[in-house]
């Protein structure tokens, strides 16, 4: 008898089965802005990090902040065990029961019904049935993370609506959780933190070995950052970085045998690091070295604003970038070509990729009397290069996640 084969025949039935029950339970549904009565708003901002890339999960320093672009959330109590979830953008919506909240195949629906499980592990049977409503102004994969903003956003709302009693620290913690388990990014804890505790025209200088933190004042005048879309997404950027975290997980695990007192990447001195250059793979080498420079990077990148340094803080902007784009091999060609482009232009200080990669955004420091004519400048030549229209993006730094009632 083909015992393997039985096996196979009853897993493929078992998979099926849970596939067609969550079908079953998550039933297309369509609700009506227009028509809806809610309980209370949640604006969720997006965030920035102006340089720190890929520094979080290594316990590093980044420097990011909210901005005035959000993530709009209308929720209400339904009086039932149902969920009833809706987007506005993606034009479609799914239903769901509290008591079975499975890991879907559409992946936006994740970040919700991550956090919904997480919740529920700390304090079971809080959550009752309810009807939500997502508006987005963040351009998905642009890196200004629309997905933290979902996470906290609904976690803030649910938080509210049903008198849980979730603290700042949990929200940002059972966010990053969902990302992890529920939608499978391995992410740090920057973006989450950045959403809930960002400050109106402030930076936060975050440690993310112990989250300890300090607000520093968002002032550049006389100049300003510009945000320029690539819009392109090469479809790369979960897989990869889930790669990158590996990476630098066994470089850290192979200087560890004989360095045990370094628990971060980014604890390693440079000179440690080079010592070990016969025992790590070429790859790991250069994720461990960008990893250890743009920590220092961002540390002195924060001097440098505080000190009014401008220069000097393009200038690493656009080492960050090259970091990145040799080191780290997260970037791509249409973001290279911005980046090298910026280069050349009179009133930049600085730019680079920002967030995970393989497309999204620059982040661009440009004098304010220059914006306008460096953006018509960069958009031509960036359509003559690829056949695509950058789409410029204006941010203010804003407060955190809130409700509106």
């Amino acid at each position: 008898m083909n015992y393997t084969f039985i096996i196979f025949v009853f897993v493929k039935y078992i998979f099926e089965l849970k596939n067609t029950t969550q079908s079953e339970n998550r039933q297309t549904i369509a609700l009506n802005l227009e028509n809806f009565v809610h309980e209370l708003i949640v604006e969720s901002p997006g965030r920035i990090n102006l340089i720190g890339e890929h520094i979080d999960y290594n316990g590093g320093h980044v420097l990011p902040a909210a901005i005035d672009k959000k993530i709009k959330l209308y929720l209400k109590r339904n009086n039932t065990r149902k969920c009833n979830v809706w987007s506005k953008n993606f034009d479609n919506g799914f239903s769901f029961s509290i008591d079975d909240v499975g890991i879907s195949n559409v992946e936006w629906e994740n970040y919700i019904l991550g956090v919904i499980h997480y919740i529920d592990q700390i304090y079971p049977g809080s959550i009752h049935g309810f009807d939500c409503i997502v508006e987005s102004e963040l351009p998905m994969g642009s890196g200004l993370s629309s997905s933290a903003a979902l996470e906290c956003g609904i976690a803030t709302g649910l938080n509210n609506l049903f008198a849980i009693g979730l603290t700042k620290d949990e929200i940002i913690h059972l966010s990053r959780d969902a990302e992890h388990n529920y939608v499978g990014t391995k992410c740090g804890i920057m973006d989450q933190f950045t959403v809930v505790r960002g400050q109106k025209d402030r930076l936060i200088l975050l440690n993310c070995q112990n989250l300890e933190y300090r607000m520093i004042q968002a002032d550049l005048e006389p100049y300003h950052l510009v945000l320029l879309n690539s819009n392109v997404s090469h479809n790369l950027a979960s897989s990869e970085y889930n790669n990158r975290r590996a990476d630098c997980e066994a470089a850290l695990a192979i200087i560890e045998k004989d360095h045990p007192n370094y628990h971060y990447l980014v604890d390693v001195p440079e000179d440690v690091l080079k010592s070990f250059k016969e025992d790590l793979t070429p790859t790991m080498f250069d994720r461990a070295a960008y990893v250890i420079q743009e920590n220092r990077r961002t540390q002195l990148a924060a001097e440098a604003l505080e000190k009014g340094f401008f220069e000097e803080f393009g200038r690493l902007l656009f080492e960050s970038h090259h970091g990145l784009r040799n080191n780290y091999e997260v970037s791509c060609e249409e973001l290279d070509f911005m980046v090298d482009y910026a280069k050349t232009q009179k009133g930049v200080l600085g730019a680079r990729m920002m967030g995970g990669g393989f497309g999204g955004c620059t982040i661009n420091v440009v004098h304010k009397d220059e914006i306008s004519s460096y953006i018509e400048r960069i958009s031509i030549a960036y359509r003559k290069q690829f056949g695509i229209d950058l789409t410029p993006i204006e941010v203010s730094i804003s407060d955190a996640v809130e409700v509106i009632k």
